[in-house]
C-alpha cells in the first residue's frame, strides 16, 4: 500500500497557487530555481519518510510530461 497521497489534499489550492506565483514575481530564473529547491527540501523535511519521498520522486518522474491535474 502506498503511503504517498497523490489525491487533492489542500483545502484552498487556488490560494496556495497564488501565493506560490507571488513568491516568484520579480525574481530572476536563478532566484526562482533556488526558491523552488529550498521549498522542495523544506517540504521533504516535513514529510521525513524516505520511502514516501522515493514514491514522490517516482511519481514526479512518471508524470513529467503529463499536465498537472
Amino acid at each position: 500500500m502506498s503511503a504517498l497521497n497523490i489525491k487533492p489534499n489542500i483545502a484552498r489550492p487556488d490560494d496556495f497557487y497564488a501565493a506560490l506565483i507571488a513568491l516568484h514575481e520579480g525574481r530572476s530564473k536563478d532566484e526562482s530555481d533556488a526558491i523552488n529547491a529550498r521549498l522542495i527540501f523544506i517540504l521533504a523535511n516535513q514529510i521525513g519518510d524516505m520511502a514516501v519521498l522515493r514514491e514522490a520522486l517516482a511519481a514526479a518522474a512518471e508524470s513529467a510530461h503529463k499536465p498537472v491535474t
